[in-house]
């Protein structure tokens, strides 16, 4: 009864050529330094003939392909730069009928200004409790957006969540505030960001002191009790 009833859907959607959209995503991530690879992937629920890769405010397909045998395909960047940078959808057809376009995809480079600076005011050692704003300053002419990181090592970021000032905030502080903050710059409206600012660890102090210990010794034994 579910095959039968599934058969009249996939039909329509064949005639109509709806077949249903893809899933798109980028391999290590969509946020790529400058000068390193990337792939974009594209897999339907059903089986396809061809794939195709579409770049926003690109009419014509980007770049097409064949799927692999796990009805996948990717697009391998071998360099990321600028000019790679935008947003990307894929499509795929089967047979005679095409699917929809995928979600969109951003793909972000950094690492095309120079780094800007990261500083802490009052400073990089905050009490429990209290503020510190961080600003994140450069040379560049131009910059609208700032994004701020935490813990990133030299990895590249998750995501970056531009704002319009180059300030953040924290406070009032607790533990999980404490770490190794990095800065980015960018333009409006742009994929492209700077490279990474130089690490600023921030450090919490006066938390909870560790409860003493005391040592009682009672003969042949020893006994501990919390002091």
């Amino acid at each position: 009864m579910a095959g039968s009833a599934r058969t009249p859907t996939l039909t329509a959607l064949l005639c109509l050529g709806t077949l249903p959209k893809p899933s798109i995503w980028a391999d290590p991530g969509h946020i790529v330094t400058q000068g390193r690879p990337v792939t974009i992937w594209c897999q339907a629920s059903l089986r396809a003939d061809g794939y195709y890769l579409y770049k926003e405010k690109v009419s014509e397909p980007f770049w097409e392909t064949s799927p692999d045998s796990s009805n996948k395909a990717g697009f391998p960047f071998a360099s990321m730069s600028s000019h790679t940078a935008g947003r990307y959808q894929c499509a795929y057809h089967s047979r005679n009928s095409w699917s929809q376009r995928s979600d969109f995809l951003p793909l972000v480079v950094t690492g095309v200004y120079g780094a800007p600076s990261l500083s802490a005011n009052p400073g990089p050692v905050v009490a429990l409790g209290g503020t510190v704003s961080l600003s994140c300053s450069s040379q560049e002419t131009g910059f609208g957006r700032f994004a701020l990181t935490k813990d990133e090592e030299l990895r590249a970021p998750q995501r970056l969540d531009g704002q319009p000032s180059p300030s953040f905030p924290l406070g009032p502080v607790s533990g999980t505030h404490g770490g190794r903050y990095r800065c980015y710059g960018g333009h409006n409206l742009s994929s492209t960001w700077s490279a990474p600012s130089a690490p600023l660890d921030i450090l919490i102090t006066g938390g909870e002191p560790l409860p003493r210990v005391l040592t009682v010794c009672s003969g042949p034994g020893t006994r501990v009790a919390p002091g």
